[in-house]
């Protein structure tokens, strides 16, 4: 492709040198006519008209051709860059030179090949990071299914429930995964409505009160009267606060409180902030926790709340933010528009 571009570019350089001197020979054909020139011995008006032919055809030709190798070289490097990113390698860079255009066009370039390498990375690290989250459940199925066809273990309630409780991990797994997967691919379909997010709190906080008292924990809520209704997906704000209580539960001790307060943004938005009495989170892993899989050491989840949690707040158009400290508990804060954001 190379090779046939410089042809191409060869066979154009020549027109244009054909060109060039064409004209200027007729040019200086009509200025000697009209100067009178033409009492001149023809045979020197016919050098002179040679030489300055000659001259100004050359002097064309320079400057095409320095014009034409300002493009044709950063097109071609352009052309091999594409051929190696067709060919896998997304680690290609082409170094900007010639005209503005040129630059522009090649800036482009890398910033395409950058975020190919970016996605490629990012697939890479799902498939390793999904893979290490399937083996555990499901050599723990293995394990016990085959020790019950052995007749290793007996076929009671205790192997039964914990092959269950495993398959539905396996189960929370792929629906995390799905829904990850849409919403950083931006084609999860939000449905919005108006809605009530002080009523969405509360209604979150109802469906762990048991959870909760089985624990010793108290839940609160805690809402500013008042609030205007948002555009947002219910069933989506749902889940993410679903995945707050969750964690919040999950490291608060007994004796402990978890607050969800609603209240309105200095923006046109509505703040919601899941807050727990737990642990709190080291400086050092604050920045991770909105990290696919990331996880504390004594988690039995699958690591995809929060970074599910992150990619269903963004796709409304609002922010999510941690703030933590070891001894003082974690308070979990987003946002979300009032008015739909397209």
């Amino acid at each position: 492709m190379r090779r046939h571009f410089l042809r191409r570019a060869v066979v154009f350089l020549a027109a244009v040198l054909t060109l060039t001197i064409g004209l200027s020979a007729l040019l200086l054909w009509g200025a000697a006519s009209l100067l009178g020139i033409a009492r001149v011995p023809p045979g020197w008006v016919t050098l002179g008209q040679a030489a300055v032919a000659a001259f100004l055809g050359l002097g064309g030709a320079l400057l095409a051709g320095r014009a034409f190798r300002r493009m044709a070289v950063p097109i071609g490097d352009l052309m091999a860059a594409l051929g190696r990113v067709a060919d896998g390698d997304n680690a290609t860079r082409v170094t900007e030179r010639g005209p503005q255009e040129m630059r522009t066009l090649t800036r482009a370039f890398n910033a395409m090949a950058e975020r190919l390498q970016r996605q490629e990375e990012q697939r890479r690290t799902l498939l390793t990071d999904v893979s290490h989250e399937l083996r555990t459940p499901l050599s723990v199925l293995q394990g016990n299914l085959e020790g019950m066809l052995d007749g290793v273990y007996p076929r009671d309630d205790a192997h039964l429930s914990l092959i269950l409780e495993e398959t539905q991990v396996l189960a929370r797994l792929a629906e995390d995964l799905r829904t990850f997967t849409l919403a950083e691919s931006l084609e999860l379909k939000l449905t919005k409505t108006p809605t009530d997010l002080a009523e969405i709190a509360q209604e979150a906080i109802a469906t762990f009160q048991a959870q909760a008292e089985a624990a010793g924990v108290t839940l609160q809520h805690l809402a500013e009267p008042g609030l205007p209704p948002a555009d947002v997906d219910p069933e989506r704000v749902r889940q993410v606060l679903n995945n707050l209580l969750t964690n919040a539960l999950r490291y608060t001790p007994t004796g402990g409180t978890v607050r969800v307060r609603c209240s309105r943004g200095e923006a046109e938005d509505i703040v919601l902030s899941v807050e727990d009495t737990g642990a709190g989170i080291p400086a050092e892993e604050l920045p991770q926790i909105f990290d696919r899989f990331y996880k504390s050491k004594d988690s039995r989840g699958t690591g995809l709340g929060l970074a599910i949690a992150k990619s269903l707040v963004r796709a409304h158009g609002g922010e999510i933010s941690a703030h933590s400290a070891p001894g003082e508990g974690t308070t979990i804060r987003f946002t979300l528009p009032l008015h739909s954001v397209s």
